[in-house]
């Protein structure tokens, strides 16, 4: 059981019915200095969540009751913050698009180097848990073209009231060009934590381009962010608050 008596310490649980493989990721994370739990089904996974705050699950997909794939939906529908890497078999591209889709923060299938998984953990855990900033009057809603995010359950709607699932970084980063509408924000700005590499570093790209894909699921809402070659991003909308 974890020791929680440090409360700066990120809190991980693993999640693996294989009790091999779930002991080995353990053991590589004792040194980063974590508060560690672990679980070997969905059932356990929900009690401990229950029993404490969780910074970061890393979450095997086949589990004995149930798929982690719903439960990812699950606490995305609830508004979790939660960090989710996905760890499995599965290695076919869909599979890896349907986790993002619904909500997963990174995703690695078997076999990996457990050192890759702890570099990754790292960069999720250092990105800075910060909420969209509401007004003073704490309006609930974010409006821009066609949509409205929840600031609250972290999720886009839809005109239609369909809900679309955001993960931890594209809820980040949706945010961020909420706070700054129509101002072209440079890479830098909007990945803060890899400000040395950001001139090279493809993961914003891929980032802008899944939340680009959601929001073109409405009527006008695929153009919504704009490329500025050589400096940045910009979302080409006025934003209200309701």
């Amino acid at each position: 059981m974890a020791d929680l008596s440090d409360p700066r310490r990120n809190s991980v649980i693993v999640v693996d019915d294989d009790a091999d493989i779930r002991g080995l990721i353990v053991d590589q994370l004792r040194q980063e200095n974590y508060d560690l739990l672990s679980a070997s089904n969905l059932a356990e996974l929900r009690q401990a969540l229950r029993d404490q705050p969780v910074d970061l699950i890393v979450l095997d997909l086949n589990l004995p009751d149930g798929d982690g794939l719903s439960l990812c939906r699950e606490l995305r529908a609830e508004g979790s913050g939660i960090q989710i890497i996905m760890v499995t078999a599965r290695g076919s591209a869909i599979d890896r698009v349907l986790g993002l889709e619904l909500g997963a923060d990174d995703y690695l299938t078997k076999p990996f180097e457990p050192r890759e998984l702890l570099v990754r953990i790292r960069n999720l855990l250092r990105r800075p848990r910060v909420e969209a900033a509401a007004p003073a009057d704490q309006s609930r809603y974010a409006v821009f073209g066609p949509w409205r995010l929840d600031l609250l359950q972290r999720r886009l709607i839809a005109p239609d009231d369909r809900l679309v699932m955001l993960s931890s970084a594209e809820f980040r980063l949706l945010s961020r060009f909420i706070e700054e509408p129509n101002v072209v924000l440079a890479r830098e700005t909007l990945l803060p934590e890899r400000r040395a590499t950001a001139a090279f570093d493809r993961t914003i790209d891929l980032q802008v381009s899944r939340l680009r894909q959601k929001l073109a699921g409405a009527t006008g809402g695929g153009d919504l962010i704009l490329t500025v070659r050589g400096e940045g991003y910009v979302l080409a909308s006025p934003v209200r608050y309701e």
